[in-house]
């Protein structure tokens, strides 16, 4: 449906997109919520429909991401939010909105370039936001090409084979720290996790973990325009240097796999496409590893799991991509023309992001975590042409993770309370940055199998480290 104003021209004073209406008496954000008089919203510029933007970045919406999800859906369907100093776009926060969306791309685009126009060059969101030739950023033939080229090499991984990769990357971790009796596993665990992985199926070797970690949650987190220049050409340079190591020796690996597709990627279109990959496939899967462990750890429902309980790391792999998402607000569209959508009228070219968390929040759905009862109607892997292309082999790798930790250190536990857990700073992402547990110490030369042996078909029950007689102090669950 087109607008019945002239493109580029202002809506008029009626119209329903020109100013949003305020949320009645009763909707407004109670005491405390980062949205509420006072908090660093209420300094936000002013939306260009007339709407102050609510702000999704800072430690206020970090700490609580759900009041603001709440506060954002009395204005409908899509709300005005600001994702970086002085860039502004509006959130779908509606189930059935975020469908019609992600499953239109004849009203939508992917592509940003015209949107990259009315934001500053320097701003910390480019790295995020700003267009390549890639599967994200491509509409129609150009998305289908591309896309064929990451699923097709993503099937050339076997199942088998990426579970022993997790196996082996697992028990090399759990060897730097299983002595000490407590960790970080998110530092020590769940970013790494990934890193191990992902250099070893593109082609590099685990020296290069460091650099790559900390390109990508520059990017991620934007905290400057420096640190968000920085981190991308950091991350630039990485692929520039797999690609380069690739042309001179081809491998059993996705890099080369992906240079020989039959669809014939120029340099151009691999450097990118790895570049989204590789984003996509650590930051995104560090997050779930640890939101999951820090679920299991804080809820008794899932302590019992670790001694053979009910709940498992499925279960708990399900209640994170429906309540706390690794990836929470992403999926920036732009429409082709001035439409009017779920009672708003945007304008053609304007951002349009999807809030997968304010979406599935819609739902209850912790209370109903259990065997069989998990539904994947979620929209944690996005939907429609844009949908995650390799989410069965990201849950491979999640679930296989931490059943590995969880079976060599059995009597885990966080070593700090559930309510001083802190989150990391972004609009797009719900990232621990922390997570302290404590558990007995195992070492090499104790009896039965250990990570040291590298076993890999697990520690079998009769093998894993004894419980301790300490009690575990309950922990408030998420």
């Amino acid at each position: 449906m087109t607008s019945p104003y002239e493109p580029g021209a202002a809506p008029p004073p009626s119209c329903p997109g020109h100013t949003a209406p305020p949320p009645p008496e009763a909707a407004a954000p109670p005491p405390g919520c980062p949205a509420h008089a006072g908090a660093p919203y209420q300094a936000a510029p002013a939306h260009q429909e007339g709407a102050a933007p609510v702000r999704l970045y800072g430690p206020e919406f970090a700490a609580d991401p759900g009041r603001v999800y709440a506060y954002l859906r009395q204005f409908g369907a899509l709300a005005p939010v600001e994702i970086a100093p002085g860039v502004t776009a509006m959130l779908v926060t509606d189930y059935r909105a975020a469908l019609d969306l992600l499953n239109d791309d004849a009203t939508w685009s992917k592509d940003s370039r015209a949107w990259m126009q009315t934001v500053p060059p320097d701003s910390p969101i480019m790295p995020m936001l700003g267009w390549r030739p890639n599967v994200f950023y491509s509409d129609g033939p150009a998305h289908v090409r591309y896309r064929d080229v990451i699923v097709d090499s993503f099937k050339l991984v076997e199942p088998h084979e990426l579970r022993s990769r997790v196996h082996h990357a697992a028990d090399t971790l759990i060897q730097r720290f299983g002595a000490r009796g407590e960790a970080d596993l998110i530092a020590d665990y769940a970013r790494l996790i990934p890193l191990l992985m992902f250099n070893t199926l593109f082609g590099l070797p685990d020296s290069y973990s460091d650099r790559l970690i900390a390109a990508i949650a520059g990017m991620l987190e934007g905290n400057s325009p420096e640190e968000a220049a920085a981190a991308n050409e950091a991350y630039t340079q990485y692929i520039m240097e797999l690609v380069g190591a690739k042309k001179a020796q081809r491998g059993p690996d996705l890099t080369s796999w992906m240079m020989d597709h039959p669809n014939d990627l120029s340099d151009e279109e691999l450097i990118h496409n790895i570049i989204l990959v590789m984003g996509a496939g650590n930051e995104p899967l560090a997050n779930l590893i640890g939101n999951a462990l820090s679920r299991m750890l804080s809820d008794d429902r899932y302590y019992n799991t670790l001694s053979g309980g009910a709940l498992t790391v499925h279960d708990a792999i399900n209640e994170v991509l429906w309540n706390d998402p690794p990836l929470t607000n992403y999926s920036a569209h732009f429409p082709v023309r001035d439409v009017f959508f779920h009672g708003t009228w945007l304008r053609a070219g304007q951002l349009v992001m999807v809030s997968y968390a304010a979406a599935n929040s819609q739902f209850d759905t912790t209370a109903a975590a259990g065997p069989g009862s998990g539904s994947g109607s979620h929209l944690s892997w996005a939907a429609g042409p844009h949908a995650c292309p390799v989410k069965r082999h990201a849950l491979l790798i999640a679930t296989t993770a931490i059943e590995r930790l969880t079976a060599w250190l059995s009597d885990i536990e966080l070593a700090v309370p559930t309510d001083e857990l802190q989150w990391r700073n972004g609009a797009f992402h719900r990232a621990l940055a922390a997570l302290p547990a404590r558990f007995t110490p195992i070492t090499p030369d104790q009896a039965g199998a250990t990570p040291w042996h590298n076993s890999d078909s697990g520690p079998s029950s009769s093998t894993r480290p004894e419980r301790t007689s300490t009690e575990r102090t309950p922990a408030s669950a998420h």
